[in-house]
């Protein structure tokens, strides 16, 4: 085991370059897809809409879908499953481990989305691991137009929107985590008033990698 944990960022280098650098920050090696035989943690990032296929939904209202992403992302996910790699999914991250353990997504909610590009920000209630980290109730950002519906094989919500929209999800026995929100980019320097650090949830996972 590395004495820092190495983080693989489901990507290339520089496509993801909040995420490296709130990685870094936290204490981790960003590691990139080529490079898995040598991470310790699972990181996957936020983007594009999952195609419904994939938890066998028609299209509804979907954007920015890529197909290839789908198909890459989970199958590195089910490569660190397989290996009992610690995973942490960051808004389209959380959407896809929990298809990939067989749950659902609403196609669209409302309220949640960016506003004239500027991320949302909406109060939370929390248990679980989150809880642990900022307490029961906290303000966090939003830039997201689907959510969590069914939930996957073994996962348990441990945050909620005033709306009830799931914000984190846990697993029950692996060392599976994932939020709806960005902690990416609400680290120092660019978190936003009366929000959470980011970098506090990011350094859980590290953490958990080491």
């Amino acid at each position: 085991m590395n004495m820092t944990p190495h983080i693989l960022l489901c990507g290339e280098p520089r496509q993801f370059p909040n995420y490296e650098s709130a990685l870094t920050a936290a204490g981790a090696v960003v590691r990139f897809l080529g490079e898995e035989a040598d991470y310790d943690g699972l990181l996957l990032p936020g983007g594009g809409d999952i195609h419904p296929s994939r938890y066998g939904a028609a299209v509804e209202n979907c954007q920015g879908v890529d197909q290839e992403r789908d198909a890459l992302e989970l199958e590195t996910f089910r490569q660190a499953l397989e290996a009992g790699k610690p995973v942490f999914g960051i808004c389209r991250g959380v959407q896809l481990l929990n298809v990939a353990l067989g749950g659902t997504l609403h196609q669209h909610v409302e309220g949640h989305s960016k506003v004239d590009g500027v991320d949302g920000l909406h109060a939370t209630r929390a248990e679980g691991f989150v809880e642990k980290i900022y307490g029961r109730r906290f303000m966090v950002n939003s830039a997201h137009h689907q959510a969590l519906d069914r939930l996957g094989r073994g996962l348990r919500a441990v945050q909620w929107a005033e709306d009830g929209i799931v914000e984190a999800v846990e697993h029950r026995s692996l060392p599976i985590w994932g939020v709806q929100w960005h902690p990416e980019r609400l680290e120092e320097g660019w978190r936003c008033r009366d929000t959470v650090d980011g970098l506090r949830i990011l350094r859980f996972f590290v953490s958990q990698c080491g």
